[in-house]
């Protein structure tokens, strides 16, 4: 009887002691949820006290950008998104449309990548490529241009110039 009212009480005092743990696991996250995170997350975005010394023209390279109190933002710059290992699947889909003969499509793929990686020399060769095929002559001869500047001695370069002149003698 000893043994059995020993056990009871100490299954007893046990689930009070998980209970009362139970319990303060909730009171911890209450406490948090009421509390913002984003206060000791704030990021420090202000001047540093001696940018002006350190860089003393970049005054120069954003004074024609209007990006004050103003509504007239019309001087504020439209950023796109680089993303490199998204143009390069968009030139491999590109690629495929190509050998295919579908060259609307594979121009689209070309911008596209264009688009997510500005002055890529193997997609604007492409591309070039495209317009030609699709009798865009103007725009074959600005991206076969494009490609000349970025790679002037580049792997396709040879047939840039070619293409160039073949452009030339149609106009």
């Amino acid at each position: 009887m000893i043994v059995s009212l020993a056990l009871l009480t100490t299954f007893s005092l046990a689930q009070d002691a998980s209970d009362k743990a139970a319990a303060d696991k909730a009171a911890a996250r209450n406490r948090e949820a009421e509390v913002s995170s984003s206060l000791d997350t704030r990021i420090d975005i202000s001047v540093p006290k001696d940018d002006a010394k350190s860089h003393p023209a970049s005054k120069a390279a954003v004074a024609d950008l209007d990006v004050g109190d103003s509504p007239d933002t019309s001087g504020v710059q439209e950023f796109h998104p680089w993303n490199p290992m998204k143009a390069l699947k968009d030139i491999e889909v590109g690629d495929y449309y190509f050998r295919r003969k579908n060259y609307r499509a594979a121009r689209e793929r070309y911008k596209e990548a264009l688009y997510y990686k500005d002055n890529d020399a193997v997609a604007s060769f492409r591309l070039a490529e495209c317009q030609e095929k699709l009798g865009d002559k103007t725009d074959a001869t600005k991206y076969y241009e494009q490609y000349l500047k970025i790679l002037p001695e580049g792997p396709f370069a040879k047939d840039a110039h070619a293409a160039l002149d073949r452009l030339g003698k149609a106009q």
